[in-house]
Order: C-alpha cells, then structure tokens, then sequence
C-alpha cells in the first residue's frame, strides 16, 4: 500500500533507493549488488541453441534473427553423415528366421508377380475436407456405439434386457456400452478421471464416471467397451467385469484361387518356386538437416539389389513438417532441369521422389510400387485423416506405382493387406491406462486395434503440438467411418510409428510397424517381407472349402537398419 499512495498522475516517482523507479514492484525489488556494476549487452535475436529446440515460434527481430530453416538446424549439428551411419543392415526384430531368405534371379521378372485387388472403396476418400457438420460427426460417433452393443450381443448370447442406462441410479447388474472418455480436456486421462459416455440410445448421450472395483482393464479415449456393474448411488458406475470384444474372422480363399496365387511363384517352365519378396517403408526418407533422400535411395538400391517384387512406401515423402520445406531454404538435384524460381511442390516432389521410382521402375520392370499418402505431405491436396489418394500422373510416378488412400486394405495375391500412415500406435501408448495386465505392450495395442476395427479408434486424439509445424492428427471426424475394417481382418496390418519398430502375430494377424526409414539426425529401419505359397493339404482340398492364408506362418519377416 505504501507503494500505491507514492503514485502520483502529474509525474513518474524515482523511488531510487528501493531500485522501484516505476513503483511497481510493491517493494519487491533485488539486493542490489556491492560490486562494480557492469552494463550486460542486450542481444535481441532469437536464441538458436537450446530455446530454438523447444520453441520454433519466434518471430523476426532484426539481422541477427535466424530464418526459419536457420532456428531448425541449429540442433542438427549432430547429424550422422548417411555414409557414416553405424550398423547398417543389421536386423534388429526377426519373425520365422529359420525362412531362408531366397537368392535373387538372375535376371529381373518383365510381368509383375503380384497382383493387387482393391477392397476400398476409394472413390468415397474424394469428400470435400475441412466442411464438416457437428450433427453427422455425433451421428457416427453414436452409431458406433449401438453397433458395439450388437457386436457384444451376439459374441456373450446375451438378452437385450441385460443391457441398461449406466448413468441411471439402480442397484440392479446390467451390461453397459458406451466410449471411454476423460471428465476434463486437460491433462492426460487417469484411473480417476475416466468417464463412460452412452448413446442417445443406451443412455441419452450421458457419461458417467467410472470406478474400476476389480478385474484387469486397458483404456484409451474413444475405446468402445462393454463392462458389467451397478450404479446405486447415482453417482458412479461401479465395474465388476469388462466383457471382452471379439475380432473379426481373418480371411479365406477357396483352394481353386490358392493354386491360381501360387502359379504366380512358379518360375516360367514352373520347375521352381520363388517366394515373394516385399519391401516396406515409411517417412520421412531423409534427416533435418537436408533433403538428400539418402534413406529413399538406400531403399530403392536393395529392392534393384534383391530383385523386389512389392515395394510398399508411406507418406510423408514432402514433409511439411521439415524444416527445409517449411522455410523454401532448399535447392533442386542438378540433374531434376527444373528451374527453382518457378518450382511448385509438385515439382519438388518429381525431383526428389518420383525420379528415384523412375530409375527403380527401369530396372525392375515387374516391380510392383504401393504409394500411401500422409497427412503431413506437403503434395496432398486431401488435409484430413481419412485421406484420399495422390494424383501419379500430376507426379511424375511411373506405371508400376500405384497410389491408394489413407487408409487402404488391399489383397495382394492370397493375402490381404492394410496399411495407414497415421501413427495411431503412439495415440494410444501416449493416452492409455492399463491396470492388471502384464502383457506385451505393443501386441497389446495392435490387439486394441483389431478388437476396435478402425485404424484410428482413439478419440478425441492427442492436442495438437505447440510447436509451429506440427500438424497434428487431423480428423475429419464425420467420415471417420471410412476408417472401419470391414467385414474380415487384414492378414498383413501395416502401422508405421515412431514407437520401437516391431513384427508381431496378433489373433493371427501379421503386425509390422518398420519405424521410420529416417529420423532427424541418422538413417532409420525399414521392414523386409519373404512370403511363401499357401501349401495346401490333401484334406483341405477334398472338402473344398475357404481355408485361410495362414500368412503369419509362411512368411518371414526383418526389421533392418538402413
């Protein structure tokens, strides 16, 4: 108070003995120092070390400001030169090893050897983005909700009158389905915070907290579960068993296609059979620090090396989020005659991307190339998670790729495939609670998925980053239904993340995450695939019937560093 009645409306106060010149402080001011006073030279820049690392928003303020690619290099000065890279090839998670792994021909097959067959709808990824409606974005999210209730139904042959409002004050067990989601937006969800919300159907919309009394559990936002209890207070749901979720069937072929499959393996005088031989990568393909592609290129000189017949690649392959993209600070390959003054991103990705497919597709006639877009790829036209396909033609890519959505389930020969390059294995690691479980983590979370059937069930997903580049999930939540598996599931799931790169069989699903071929200061990992014919028994061929691929234990699969 002493201080507020200095204040005088005529002139500024000089309260020089406290060090107050403006009395502000309410007289808490510093001891001032006994020493020779010595004047510290102000340096406006923006800081480029440490501070530059965590914040990449600092505007500009003066010559000494660092460009924007100059505030993302600054913490690259420890990149490792690709030629200087430690263990390269050496494989770091193996499946089957006792596969041997086949010598490559001697000359490179002219027809492809595989052959692709939709089982995507793609022409429905077109939607027009960023015009979402918040009564279709609750209306799927409802929907998804009531067909869990049917799902569950079925699989415990349980009465519908088994079923009830959680939210509902009533002494009485019933069986509840609703999403799991958090009573607050901020902070990472927890045991205590965990809410159940309902359908307008099952419990008009309401959530209910939830206390977990027994039995194992593993929770994210957004998971649809089925869990048995009472709520007698009003209060609470009180949990006492968590019904589980089954999967869906793997799929199956008549043995009649079987044998059609494997004549594809078959040499062309059919005395030898080749197994295919299956690459997967996914971006970023080169470091922070520039945009050599050393990583793309590696890839691309094994699957020449080894005579590949499916290269699969996912986004981002221009990454909007690197540095160099972002700030324009960049120049073309030598030999793209492209002239940088005029360059559009389309160019830019002809240079660096479609002109190494090129050269791989010239030497490998018969190569089959699977391009899966991202999110964060700086030529896609399509913003928003589930996303549509690039445009090959406008990119320069050579026939033998071909472009599908984000996500995209595939059969490729006998066996199905899915992939999305949304890293959804980080979304849940980053916001589960697990209680009573000890199992592998990462099984755990393929599993989730599976038991889920969509690519991406978290929700709502983690916040967008605060630093300037980050794009974040980016869900149109209104066509998130175009990320369901459908019907059966996939029996090659392909899941890039920047968690630890794995193989796993989950519920008979052969799980690859190949981690990224690039990280931001060396090379990455990539996932190689050596897939063998379905043998048929003489039994199997007597009935007649579909039998499944049996994928997980006919192929081999290695994590190798690049």
């Amino acid at each position: 108070m002493q201080s507020a009645q200095k204040r005088g409306t005529n002139g500024t106060p000089r309260n020089a003995a406290t060090g107050d010149v403006f009395g502000v402080l309410d007289g808490l001011v510093g001891t001032p120092s006994r020493g020779p006073v010595m004047k510290r030279r102000n340096d406006f820049g923006t800081p480029s070390a440490k501070s530059s690392k965590l914040n990449n928003t600092s505007s500009p303020a003066g010559d000494k400001t660092p460009t924007l690619g100059a505030t993302h290099e600054a913490p690259q000065l420890g990149a490792i030169p690709f030629a200087e890279r430690q263990n390269a090839g050496q494989i770091v998670e193996q499946l089957n090893g006792h596969i041997e792994l086949p010598t490559a021909p001697s000359s490179a097959p002219v027809e492809p050897r595989v052959k692709l067959k939709a089982n995507t709808d793609m022409g429905k990824f077109g939607y027009r983005p960023m015009a979402m409606k918040l009564s279709e974005a609750s209306e799927f999210l409802d929907e998804r909700i009531d067909e869990f209730v049917d799902i569950v139904q079925k699989h415990h042959q349980l009465e519908y009158s088994a079923f009830g409002n959680p939210a509902a004050m009533s002494p009485a067990q019933i069986v509840a389905v609703g999403r799991i989601a958090s009573d607050t937006s901020e902070g990472r969800m927890n045991a205590a915070s965990m809410v159940l919300e309902t359908s307008r159907r099952m419990g008009a919309g309401l959530r209910v907290p939830l206390r977990m009394e027994k039995g194992a559990y593993d929770f994210f936002p957004g998971k649809i579960v089925a869990v048995r209890g009472n709520n007698p207070s009003g209060e609470y749901f009180s949990v006492t068993e968590v019904l589980s979720v089954p999967s869906l069937l793997l799929p199956a072929t008549a043995p009649t296609g079987i044998d059609v499959h494997n004549e594809r393996l078959q040499s062309d005088d059919g005395t030898e059979t080749r197994p295919l031989n299956i690459l997967i990568g996914a971006g970023p393909y080169t470091i922070d620090s520039d945009l050599s592609f050393d990583s793309l290129h590696e890839l691309c000189s094994q699957a020449a090396e080894t005579k590949v017949d499916l290269l699969i690649l996912s986004g981002p392959f221009i990454d909007i989020e690197h540095p160099k993209v972002a700030s324009g600070d960049f120049s073309l390959p030598p030999d793209s005659k492209i002239d940088s003054s005029t360059a559009t991103l389309t160019d830019v990705f002809r240079a660096f991307i479609s002109q190494p497919l090129s050269r791989l597709a010239q030497t490998l006639p018969g190569i089959t190339i699977i391009l899966v877009p991202s999110v964060r790829d700086a030529v896609s036209k399509h913003i928003s998670w589930p996303q549509d396909r690039l445009n090959r033609k406008e990119l320069g890519l050579p026939r033998q790729a071909t472009c599908v959505t984000n996500p995209m389930t595939v059969s490729c020969n006998d066996f199905m495939t899915a992939v999305s390059s949304q890293d959804v294995l980080f979304e849940m690691q980053r916001q589960r609670v697990v209680s009573g479980l000890n199992s592998d983590a990462l099984a755990s979370l393929a599993r989730n998925l599976l038991t889920q059937r969509h690519y991406f069930p978290v929700f709502p997903p983690l916040p967008r980053d605060e630093k300037a580049l980050t794009v974040g999930a980016s869900l149109d939540v209104a066509y998130l239904k175009l990320g369901e598996i459908l019907n059966v599931s996939p029996d090659l799931l392909i899941l890039p993340s920047v968690l630890t790169p794995f193989v796993k069989v989950v519920d008979g699903v052969l799980v690859v995450n190949p981690g990224t071929a690039s990280k931001k200061r060396g090379a990455g990992t990539y996932a190689r695939l050596i897939v063998g014919p379905r043998e048929l028994t003489e039994d199997e061929r007597e009935k007649d019937e579909e039998v499944d691929h049996q994928l997980f234990n006919r192929a081999r699969c290695d994590i190798i560093r690049i």
